[in-house]
């Protein structure tokens, strides 16, 4: 058990420094799609889902999974939930994954996230009730596929890792390889790859679980997921210093209050769905869960809206005519 927890939290911790060095976040990847009309981050995220959903099905294959995360039925509310959460990441201006990395690069403002979805997770039961979401009973189709989809995955993942490799083959090159595995593309896979193993090793788990569970009175968390919060703080911690990302900057009232702000409106959307961003990318979307789906697109739309109606306006890609003579 203590080899499992051990590495669980070096997993974890992984996890953060890949999240702070790849600069992961939703409202980064929709404003990409809008500025520069490109989906580079939001494929990364997709393909850190990928991961994650090609380790479970080798998992599943050599009889090495526990328990897998339960799945819930999909619902009107599983998009107002997805609604509430993008709304609530446009006012933070970065989903739960960016406030990690912002917090990793000195912008202390981003404490204010995990606090005010903490709060956000104590008000919810006083503020308004929604039905219990409904548990699955079935398995994921990922569980019962794995014996087609582990090969196929297998064979997906030497072609991705190929041409690291084979730059590891050539001297001189370990800085060029150090820059490619944290852009934002191949940071995801880390993401995805670490997940998994925490996942075999701790159980599923999830940062925004663990605030949301020290709300319920009646569900604390033990000590280890503890630990795998402030290890993953710690992690995205080390990615800002080794990057060179880290200053230290004082947090001005107002970024604190729309931090604080966008923390209860993401736990208000995560309780609706069930769960919030980094529980949608890691665990609903591999395990291919309808609500999942539904909750992400009506995020990603609810994101892109809010950025249009403040003024972000897609880059056209037409040159401007030629000034006349």
């Amino acid at each position: 058990m203590t080899a499992a927890w051990f590495t669980a939290l070096v997993c974890v911790g992984a996890m953060g420094y890949a999240i702070q060095r790849g600069g992961t976040c939703m409202v980064a990847a929709v404003e990409e799609v809008l500025n520069a009309r490109r989906a580079h981050r939001l494929a990364a995220m997709l393909e850190a889902s990928l991961w994650v959903a090609g380790g479970l099905s080798l998992a599943q294959l050599f009889h090495l999974a526990g328990s897998m995360p339960p799945g819930f039925a999909a619902s009107a509310w599983s998009v107002v939930g997805g609604a509430l959460l993008g709304l609530g990441a446009w006012v933070n201006q970065a989903c739960v994954f960016g406030a990690i990395a912002r917090l990793g690069s000195g912008d202390w403002a981003y404490i204010a996230t995990p606090i005010g979805f903490y709060a956000g997770c104590l008000s919810a039961q006083a503020l308004f009730a929604r039905p219990a979401a409904m548990a699955l009973a079935h398995a994921s189709p990922v569980e019962g596929s794995a014996a087609l989809l582990a090969p196929l995955f297998v064979a997906y993942a030497c072609w991705r890792l190929w041409p690291a490799l084979a730059l590891l083959r050539q001297p001189g090159r370990l800085q060029v390889l150090a820059q490619k595995v944290w852009s934002p593309h191949a940071a995801t896979i880390v993401i995805g790859a670490t997940f998994v193993i925490t996942l075999l090793s701790a159980g599923p788990w999830a940062y925004t679980d663990v605030l949301a569970n020290l709300a319920r009175a009646q569900d604390r968390p033990g000590w280890l997921p503890l630990f795998l919060l402030a290890t993953l703080y710690l992690g995205a911690l080390l990615g800002g210093l080794t990057a060179g990302r880290w200053r230290s900057t004082r947090p001005a009232s107002a970024k604190l209050l729309r931090c604080l702000g966008g923390g209860v409106l993401m736990a208000w959307g995560s309780l609706l769905i069930p769960g919030s961003n980094d529980g949608l990318i890691l665990i609903g979307i591999p395990t291919l869960r309808p609500y999942a789906w539904l909750a992400f697109v009506s995020m990603f739309l609810v994101i892109a809206l809010a950025m249009v109606m403040a003024g972000v306006r897609p880059r056209s890609r037409r040159r401007p005519a030629p000034a006349g003579p």
